[in-house]
């Protein structure tokens, strides 16, 4: 353990660290008002934060010790899958919907939420089985030849977008799919290849969804996922419903200015922003601390998703090399959707941002993943001063 705390990456801790600190000074600030309009502490979103990322510490101390030979193996990876099944299929049954969807499962004084658990399960087992496939999957070869050859892989990959799509979880679902597109281009399989076959696996989902339905088409846009979609075409049209969150976000943006009103100063917080230590967390940022700096916390996600993907590409093993490639996709994906549904440039998802918003689950599945991008990259530097 002691030789391999001096392989650390320090270009990848750093920079972890730096949006942990962000998460817990932005989610108190946030958070403080709603927490006293609910009748709780004002603190009680920031304990919860600062606990959060303490276990998080943890979390990646502890897989940065691990042997990575212990993801090698099929038999973990389909124990870990099987969990994240049973637990968005217990969703579907018993869960109570948040906000129009059932995504958590309450454990005690926590809530677990399976999709964030399923976005790293997806990427530990399509590295698993790509890797395995490597000499079985040369650049010449055609979508339809690869489909013959990885109906386990479309199986799995299928039944988590499926189960994420029903919850129903659009930004879970479209990150799901992202991860598994780019990952199978990363293993072998063409563009070309690549894009029919993600354009199969839409629309096997959509004929999924449509079969879990009862056939019934008008459940296949819930009402409020129409309204968030009429909201980003228009949000002043529907300024008084749907489309008030995104203009208060705009308000929010346009207050800060280069520089911010101050920390503590969001107006946008106070009952405006449904989701503000959430969702909307980088909008009072931008509020409270300016452009300027939510364009640092863009430039810090960017240079680990730059940093994560290099160590994949420099990684002489197969499974290290995809798992990396996956980790980046995820971070890269996330912070463009919750910047995007904050911005008006795409609808708004519900998806957090990296590090810094408020969520347990969500802050678990990331420090597991920065954990495991340290261990690999400290098994690369060994690997090169021994050669």
């Amino acid at each position: 353990m002691r030789e391999k705390l001096r392989n650390i990456d320090y270009y990848i801790l750093v920079p972890y660290l730096i949006l942990c600190a962000v998460g817990i000074v932005m989610v108190y600030s946030s958070s403080s008002d709603l927490a006293s309009m609910r009748g709780q502490n004002p603190s009680y979103y920031l304990i919860r934060q600062v606990m959060w990322v303490i276990v998080g510490l943890g979390v990646t101390t502890f897989f940065y010790s691990l042997r990575l030979s212990v993801f090698h193996k099929g038999r973990n990876v389909m124990i870990y899958l099987l969990f994240i099944f049973a637990g968005m299929v217990y969703l579907k049954i018993h869960g109570t919907a948040t906000n129009g969807a059932a995504a958590w499962i309450p454990l005690g004084p926590i809530n677990i939420q399976p999709s964030e658990f399923a976005k790293l399960g997806l990427i530990l087992y399509l590295a698993h089985m790509f890797s395995l496939r490597e000499k079985k999957l040369p650049q010449a070869q055609t979508w339809a030849q690869w489909l013959t050859r990885s109906w386990g892989p479309l199986t799995i990959v299928f039944l988590l977008l499926l189960l994420t799509l029903v919850q129903p979880d659009v930004g879970g679902f479209s990150i799901l799919l992202t991860i598994a597109f780019v990952m199978a281009l990363t293993s072998g399989v063409t563009l070309r290849s690549g894009f029919g076959l993600g354009g199969m696996g839409v629309l096997g989902v959509c004929v999924g969804y449509f079969l879990v339905t009862h056939l019934n088409v008008g459940k296949f846009l819930h009402g409020y996922q129409a309204q968030r979609l009429l909201a980003f075409v228009d949000p002043f049209k529907l300024s008084k419903g749907a489309g008030q969150q995104l203009i208060n976000s705009y308000y929010a943006i346009h207050n800060g200015g280069l520089f911010g009103a101050g920390l503590g100063n969001s107006i946008q917080k106070k009952g405006y922003l449904p989701e503000p230590n959430t969702d909307f967390i980088i909008a009072v940022t931008a509020e409270e601390l300016g452009v300027i700096a939510v364009i640092i916390l863009i430039g810090l996600i960017f240079f680990l998703t730059v940093r994560i993907t290099l160590i994949g590409i420099r990684a002489k093993d197969p499974f290290n090399a995809l798992m990396c490639i996956g980790i980046g996709t995820m971070l890269f994906i996330q912070t463009t959707f919750n910047l995007g549904g904050v911005s008006g440039l795409l609808p708004i998802t519900g998806v957090t941002f990296p590090f810094v918003s408020y969520g347990g689950s969500s802050m678990l599945v990331l420090t597991i993943s920065i954990g495991l991008v340290l261990n690999i990259s400290a098994m690369e530097k060994r690997r090169l001063k021994a050669s």
